[in-house]
């Protein structure tokens, strides 16, 4: 496999690539535990079950990722951004009907 890269964000957050996401099978909800290697040159990512009975009672996980998972994982200053540009969007798309409304009178 070819190596991957991401930028580590400002927040120290960073995105696990689809691909890799897919191939070791995480998903959405998963609990990820971070080691570090004697050096500091690597970090061991694992996925861990934090109780014996995880599976009974999860709902059965979805590969699709909707809007709603995307705005969930947001923080309040990133969704109030997200909410101004839809409105200013929606705004725009509705002024741009009015305007093609009076071209057909």
């Amino acid at each position: 496999m070819e190596k991957l890269y991401r930028v580590l964000g400002k927040r120290g957050r960073v995105t696990i690539p689809y691909e890799l996401r897919v191939q070791v099978g995480f998903a959405y909800n998963d609990i990820l535990s971070f080691e570090v290697s004697e050096d500091g040159a690597a970090i061991t990512v694992r996925r861990e079950r934090i109780c014996s009975d995880c599976e009974r009672g999860i709902p059965e996980k979805n590969d699709e990722l909707t809007l709603y998972d995307i705005l969930e994982e947001l923080t309040e200053e990133e969704r109030k951004a997200a909410l101004l540009f839809l409105t200013v969007q929606w705004a725009e798309k509705q002024e741009g009907e009015k305007q093609c409304e009076k071209k057909t009178l």
